[in-house]
């Protein structure tokens, strides 16, 4: 792939990120004037759930439909990341419907109860989402995940506007993530899903064969997804037990003002990197000196942003939000540098797979979520919120530091050795 092919595929995905991201940002002063800090709260509790338990959905083995060479093992691949969803998404069902109220009870907010049915069929939707996206992907169809990403977009903000406007609490937050996962899937599935040739190539013993080939996804890549989600959101959780419900939104939602566009970024920038990545290092190039190169660029391209957002973010989030949002702001200054550095490390985290370097990955991950825990209950103690968020902040930054730091140094090893062998 040629730097112009790379750079044609990001902006492609770029544009539709963007302007997917973009919505949500333009109708928010409407949206955070139609709920409150603690609807936000519950929504932050419901997304939390739904993204710990979707990390580990597929057994990871969607992350797979990238390395074979062979179409028809990526076919199969996906095919059975769909047979491990129904059945975990089924699983979860059964344990809602047993122990709703002891969750509910646990999670410490009794508004969350109902929503606990929906959890299902949104982990479903979830998986769904990415391995379509996945094997739109490999087939470079970016145009069509481009697509797909704005549409979800649409679904979301129409759907909370709508349903906010005529119902009060969190019901609108919460439809609209599960209403803009199912029409998202629809578009995606028309650049895969094309003819039965595709159900044709499924087989049962392809599967079995594959399934151990790829065990490493599911041996080290789930809990190591699973930590990383709890990693994330263990604020959520803590937060929501010894704080109030109106600090657990003014955290979500500071993050999601700053992850989206974030992630008009780096999530485009990872789908093609991880698909050059694989091309660049399987074709014995320098796979390295690439990542490198990336890297720079985002540096380049964020830093800028970065500042303003540790200057002025109080301010910002007041005058565009409400004044009752101001709070958000303070948490967004203190988070920021976790964010900046998450950023980077986001773009390359298929590193660990691409040179067999899961269980290092897995290890790092739980130490980070023990330190997490840790520091956070050191403001919980002192009954203070600005001491936590600051506290996770450099526990966060420090595991993220030395992530980027690991991840790079295992790939200009595997570089130089391959030239070696060559």
């Amino acid at each position: 792939m040629s730097q112009n092919t790379f750079r044609k595929n990001v902006i492609t995905l770029m544009m539709g990120t963007t302007i997917a991201q973009a919505l949500p940002l333009a109708f928010m002063p409407i949206i955070t004037r139609l709920y409150t800090p603690d609807d936000f709260g519950v929504f932050a509790i419901f997304v939390a759930l739904a993204t710990i338990l979707g990390a580990i959905a597929t057994a990871r083995y969607e992350m797979a439909i990238l390395l074979p060479k062979s179409q028809e093992d990526a076919i199969n691949i996906s095919a059975l990341s769909f047979l491990i969803l129904t059945l975990f998404s089924f699983f979860i069902f059964i344990i809602v419907i047993l122990f709703n109220t002891q969750f509910a009870k646990l999670l410490g907010n009794a508004q969350i109860s109902l929503w606990l049915y929906f959890l299902p069929i949104t982990l479903f939707f979830i998986g769904i989402f990415n391995i379509l996206t996945m094997l739109n992907n490999r087939e470079k169809n970016y145009a069509i995940i481009s697509k797909a990403t704005v549409l979800k977009s649409v679904i979301l903000v129409s759907s909370q506007l709508l349903i906010g406007f005529f119902k009060s609490g969190a019901t609108g937050l919460i439809s609209g993530q599960i209403l803009s996962h199912l029409f998202a899937n629809m578009g995606l599935a028309k650049g895969i899903i094309k003819d039965k040739a595709f159900f044709n190539t499924i087989k049962k013993e392809k599967m079995i064969n594959l399934a151990k080939e790829h065990k490493n996804f599911a041996i080290f890549q789930t809990p190591h997804a699973l930590i990383n989600a709890l990693s994330s959101n263990v604020p959520i959780y803590m937060f929501s037990s010894f704080f109030t419900m109106s600090v657990v939104g003014f955290y979500a939602f500071s993050l999601r003002i700053v992850f989206t566009p974030l992630s008009i970024l780096s999530s485009s920038v990872a789908k093609v990197y991880n698909q050059k990545v694989v091309e660049a290092y399987h074709k014995g190039e320098d796979s390295y000196q690439l990542t490198k190169a990336l890297l720079i660029k985002v540096t380049k391209t964020m830093i800028v942003p970065f500042l303003i957002i540790i200057i002025f973010a109080p301010q910002i989030f007041a005058f565009v939000f409400g004044e009752n949002w101001k709070e958000a702001g303070i948490y967004t200054q203190i988070t920021s540098p976790f964010l900046f550095l998450n950023l980077l490390v986001s773009s390359i985290s298929f590193i660990p797979s691409l040179v067999g370097k899961q269980k290092k990955a897995l290890t790092v991950s739980i130490i980070h979520l023990i330190f997490s825990v840790l520091f956070i209950l050191v403001g919980v103690y002192f009954k203070n919120i600005y001491l936590s968020l600051g506290l996770f902040t450099l526990v966060y930054s420090l595991i993220l530091w030395y992530n980027l730091n690991w991840m790079l140094k295992e790939l200009r090893v595997r570089c130089v050795a391959k030239k070696d062998i060559e």
